[in-house]
């Protein structure tokens, strides 16, 4: 299990160091691929060694090599969260190789869904729908039995946000109802949690904020919401269930 847990530290922050490529250039329209990895003011093209996920940051001490200019610590900062999100996947859900595939694959959209949703208040699809297929194409391949469970927990938690969507407009983005539809292909049963900490966190924050500025500014500030689904998500992904069964136990 240390090794498996090794490996899914360094595979995690590789995909990190490309999740950076991916929240810095897909809301820009830029290619993921073309050009190689360059400084953004003087466009130096970054060396291998320099690209070293969080080490190559650590390294160059926070700088650009030719001309000094400072590298945000964002980057190895999502690298190291990306590494320790896979190993918490892998930790919780050690015995269930779906799960497992299952986790990485939603460790890998939510966490440049959040980063993309926090700059440009934007859920991109082209996240969003490749990970739909590819969580149906996971269950389908490893667990054809929960397939039919996972759908309708994904029409469920995509119709329950889309009556909000229309009930009050503006209140959240059509992005927010696709990507509760696409954690409820992920989680299950587990989405009905995930779903209330997101409302609950979204509520504490947004409570916190108008305490702070006051309730008229507070109400005109726009907080995304996708944030809080992936923070709902991921909590669920790793005890969901286990609150769905307390929950049916007690009542």
């Amino acid at each position: 299990m240390f090794a498996a847990l090794v490996f899914a530290a360094v595979f995690g922050v590789t995909i990190g160091s490309f999740l950076n490529v991916v929240i810095w250039r897909l809301p820009r329209g830029e290619s993921l691929s073309h050009p190689a990895s360059h400084c953004p003011k003087c466009e130096t093209p970054i060396k291998p060694y320099d690209n070293i996920p969080v080490l190559g940051w650590l390294q160059l001490r926070g700088k650009c090599r030719s001309c000094k200019a400072p590298i945000s610590p964002r980057y190895p900062l999502i690298e190291a969260a990306t590494g320790a999100l896979y190993v918490l996947v892998v930790a919780v859900a050690w015995d269930d190789t779906t799960q497992i595939a299952l986790g990485i694959l939603l460790v890998t959209l939510l966490v440049p869904v959040t980063m993309i949703d926090l700059d440009v208040q934007r859920i991109p699809n082209a996240l969003v729908y490749p990970f739909a297929g590819a969580a149906l194409v996971t269950l389908a391949v490893l667990e054809a039995g929960d397939l039919p469970e996972h759908l309708i927990a994904g029409v469920a938690a995509f119709l329950f946000f889309y009556v909000a969507y229309i009930a009050k407009p503006g209140g959240m983005g059509f992005g927010d109802v696709r990507l509760a539809g696409v954690l409820g292909l992920y989680l299950g049963r587990a989405v009905a949690p995930g779903i209330f900490i997101a409302l609950i966190s979204g509520v504490v924050v947004g409570g916190a904020i108008m305490a702070r500025v006051g309730v008229a500014a507070g109400r005109k500030k726009r907080v995304p919401f996708g944030p809080f689904l992936a923070l709902g998500g991921l909590i669920a992904f790793l005890v969901g269930d286990d609150l769905v069964d307390a929950y049916a136990d007690s009542f």
